[in-house]
């Protein structure tokens, strides 16, 4: 299975990519055919364990969707998993230094660039017989989390990083981390700013930016700006949001009967 979010970076666009925090299989199906590029199962702070997991990949085979994870911390055990289990991106929170950049990808790549242990449990499946190990550490991507002060502050050794395939700004640390209201859309000059230099320093390493948004406004004006992956909330933020417009629109239109 090819990288789907590999082929839209190199023909130039940006990948527009799906959130999951429900733990259900008929909710990754329903996700994946409504025409995003990738699709990432969110183990942090979505309600996933390894288990629901694969449930959503295997949901999601079907369809023409890149797997990708956030991992709850950068630690070997779970990213090894995750890989194994089928995905084809990993993005860790909380990168805050090229020391922790450096140890991320080496959880991800099989030696001799890393050492993630061999046994692709359902990742093997991909290929044929024995072809996976060979291209996986090519075809997997590694994405660090810039999320705090101190990541921009250290943003160059980060980048400088060999084997990270892009970055992914959390909108709301970030702005935690200097003294602002958590959320995802920023306007704050201070935080534009941030972004800019992100954007440019990616370019000339070759690599490409992602952020989270709340929706098409924010990722429009991500992508605008320069970002090349950008995530459209989540599917319980979705569903929730248009929910919510259905019932007010009802209640509007049915002139206080309802």
């Amino acid at each position: 299975m090819a990288n789907n979010v590999k082929k839209v970076w190199a023909s130039g666009k940006a990948v527009v990519n799906a959130w999951l925090a429900i733990p259900s299989g008929f909710s990754a199906e329903v996700i994946a055919q409504c025409g995003f590029d990738s699709v990432t199962v969110d183990m942090q702070h979505g309600v996933q364990d390894y288990l629901s997991m694969m449930q959503c990949f295997q949901a999601m085979h079907a369809h023409p969707v890149t797997p990708m994870v956030r991992v709850p911390w950068n630690e070997p055990g779970i990213i090894g998993k995750v890989l194994d289990g089928g995905a084809y991106g990993v993005i860790c929170p909380m990168i805050n230094s090229k020391e922790e950049a450096e140890n991320f990808v080496s959880y991800c790549k099989y030696p001799p660039r890393g050492t993630r242990s061999n046994g692709p449990i359902r990742s093997g499946m991909y290929g044929t017989a024995g072809t996976y190990q060979v291209t996986a550490n090519d075809e997997t991507l590694c994405i660090p989390m810039m999320e705090t002060r101190t990541a921009i502050e250290n943003m160059e050794s980060i980048l400088d990083v060999e084997g990270i395939a892009g970055v992914y700004v959390g909108p709301s640390d970030l702005g935690f981390s200097y003294g602002l209201v958590p959320k995802l859309d920023r306007e704050e000059p201070e935080i534009l700013k941030i972004y800019d230099k992100l954007i440019k320093e990616c370019g000339k390493r070759g690599i490409y930016p992602g952020i989270h948004c709340s929706g098409a406004v924010g990722a429009t004006k991500a992508i605008n700006m320069g970002f090349k992956l950008v995530t459209l909330s989540n599917e319980s933020g979705l569903m929730a949001t248009y929910a919510k417009m259905q019932v007010a629109q009802t209640r509007k239109d049915s002139n206080g009967n309802a």
